[in-house]
């Protein structure tokens, strides 16, 4: 998925959407573990990155939401003087 697909997500999907992966990546690194080649080895690479890619954009609506919160907090304080 390109990047500004993944902002057109909602929060519910796209938290969905790590969860899955990471249980993917967990498959994939049991079966490494046991010895068994995974059916395509650039696939974990790819996984790992589409998985920051999504954490990435998960810390950034963070920090976003952390912002118009602290803009509101600064006006009810100038409000209250």
């Amino acid at each position: 998925m390109k990047y500004v697909e993944l902002k057109k997500l909602s929060k519910e999907e796209l938290e969905k959407k790590i969860t899955d992966m990471k249980v993917e990546l967990m498959k994939l690194n049991a079966q490494i573990a046991i010895g068994t080649t995974p059916k395509s080895p650039k696939q974990v690479r790819e996984l790992k990155k589409n998985i920051a890619r999504y954490e990435t954009l998960r810390m950034e609506n963070f920090h976003k939401g952390l912002e118009s919160l602290n803009i509101e907090q600064k006006k009810k304080k100038y409000k209250r003087n």
